[in-house]
């Protein structure tokens, strides 16, 4: 890390549990899962702890979409980069000529580029703070017809665990629809990482015409975490 490279107010690197606030404490004590190199100084605010993907689940995701994604499309566009989870695992991967992530929260952004650091690939990350559907129209419309879209959004919070059946009409702040729309008017080539228990029915109704949108549940010790719909004709092939 570079000398300067300091931690806004909000962010924090907890290295014992009673430092811990209540309601993260559990995510805390799956650290390693989220973040293999926690120790190595990886940030995040107590909000970011919410929405990171594993990083086991973010490898694989990772793979998948690099072996389905069509060859002329190089570029990975990670919206809703959080504090860098999924962005630092397409870096990794070695399949892209460039990832771009988008976050809107200044604080949490500070962590990603600080965690891509750690994880050695902030040279191949090209930052954006702001609205994501902003920035697709201005800052990155010439790569359209390269990019491929990555989308981890917000669920509206914990509490859709509570749903045997979550509804993405409802989701907040974005419902499926409005990221669907979105997105397509980008690039048709359009992953979405949503909650397990994601309505399959509306996630196909989004899709017209014959073709289907494949859609891959990743678990970590048996248990589904979450699930992504591959939107846009991906060759996704599982052995």
């Amino acid at each position: 890390m570079s000398g300067d490279d300091e931690a806004p107010p909000e962010v924090h690197h907890y290295e014992y549990r009673g430092e811990v606030p209540w309601d993260i404490q559990n995510y805390w004590s799956q650290r390693y899962d989220l973040f293999s190199k926690y120790d190595e100084g990886v940030w995040l605010t107590d909000d970011a702890w919410f929405g990171v993907t594993p990083e086991p689940v973010a490898t694989k995701i990772a793979d998948h979409i690099a072996r389905a994604a069509p060859v002329e499309r190089k570029i990975l566009v990670d919206t809703f980069a959080g504090a860098g989870g999924n962005s630092i695992a397409f870096a990794r991967s070695g399949h892209w000529k460039r990832v771009y992530a988008i976050e809107k929260n200044p604080a949490v952004l500070k962590c990603a580029q600080h965690n891509a650091e750690i994880y050695g690939v902030a040279d191949k990350i090209t930052w954006f703070l702001g609205d994501c559907f902003e920035i697709l129209k201005s800052k990155l419309k010439d790569l359209a017809p390269y990019s491929v879209i990555f989308a981890s959004p917000p669920w509206g919070g914990p509490s859709y665990r509570g749903d045997a059946v979550f509804d993405l009409r409802t989701m907040e702040p974005y419902s499926l629809k409005k990221l669907y729309t979105e997105f397509s008017l980008f690039t048709p080539h359009v992953v979405l990482y949503l909650p397990r228990t994601s309505d399959l029915n509306q996630l196909a109704k989004m899709v017209k015409g014959d073709k289907p949108a494949p859609v891959m549940h990743y678990c970590m010790r048996g248990a589904s975490k979450a699930l992504c719909v591959f939107y846009g004709g991906f060759q996704l092939q599982i052995a």
